[in-house]
């Protein structure tokens, strides 16, 4: 007697809006399930082109964890495929871990299937890169305290803002008072340049710039309260840095630096790391 199929669930990341976003290895586990489980109010309706005729298509913005959890017993025990599609990327904010926890011992096979953050699309849509030479070479992921969820002690946004680096502030549009207290508290200067987003990649897609001094009133000018997203820090209005990488100067495993460029650099170093404070 032959063995009974093994499920498989497939948690997709689907990206912060757009379907053309969506990785290969993400369409192809669609396109192979036989229950997909969607959020209707956060990705876009297109992701489904991928499905198979005949596949199960669940919504989960009305369903509960324990509804979602059921549709993976069914599948253990039937031998089903699941795609599980969450907006912008599994690992962040996506509910993905209580899920993982509660699948395990269940026997069914699990991938995820990593997506494009919906910070990574701002970025790209401001055309602005968050790690600037000299300027930015960290990004603080984070959320705004005193919402439905708790944050870990340590984890405030003023405490973060100490470090005067990018920040992608997710989830907070509904506080932008207490945001911009925060950001000042850390440290931000009241001109530290802003990108607000709204619905970024979707078809009323709203992309603003402001400083942490108008970023209130720019987001109650336009009423944004959810589906918006905050890049914070100078490398947003950064200019004249350049990296190591491409300079002649440099040198790697397929390139040998130029020696008079080679002096160059370094003297430029040294004369940096001399001004620099201890």
């Amino acid at each position: 007697m032959a063995d009974a199929p093994t499920g498989r669930l497939t948690v997709v990341g689907a990206g912060p809006g757009a379907a053309d976003l969506l990785t290969f290895r993400a369409a192809r586990a669609i396109a192979e399930a036989d229950v997909v489980i969607w959020a209707a109010s956060l990705v876009q309706a297109e992701v489904l082109d991928h499905a198979r005729e005949g596949a199960e298509i669940l919504d989960s913005a009305a369903m509960s964890l324990e509804e979602v959890v059921g549709v993976y017993e069914r599948a253990a025990r039937e031998g089903l495929k699941v795609a599980r599609i969450h907006s912008g990327d599994p690992a962040l904010w996506g509910g993905t871990q209580e899920q993982l926890d509660r699948v395990a011992g269940l026997g069914l096979e699990v991938e995820i299937v990593p997506g494009v953050s919906s910070f990574s699309a701002v970025a790209a849509i401001a055309q602005r890169e968050l790690t600037v030479p000299e300027v930015a070479q960290s990004v603080i992921l984070t959320r705004l305290g005193g919402g439905k969820t708790p944050m870990p002690p340590g984890e405030e946004v003023r405490e973060f803002a100490r470090h005067g680096t990018t920040m992608a502030v997710f989830l907070s549009a509904a506080r932008s008072g207490q945001l911009v207290e925060e950001l000042l508290e850390g440290g931000y200067p009241t001109s530290t340049p802003v990108v607000v987003a709204y619905q970024a990649t979707w078809p009323e897609e709203l992309v603003l710039r402001c400083t942490i001094g108008t970023l209130e009133e720019t987001v109650k000018e336009h009423k944004l309260w959810k589906h918006t997203l905050f890049l914070v820090g100078p490398a947003l209005s950064a200019s004249g840095t350049r990296s190591h990488l491409y300079h002649p100067g440099h040198f790697h495993g397929f390139r040998r630096a130029d020696p008079a460029a080679r002096r160059a650099l370094k003297a430029e170093n040294a004369e940096k790391t001399e001004r620099s404070p201890s």
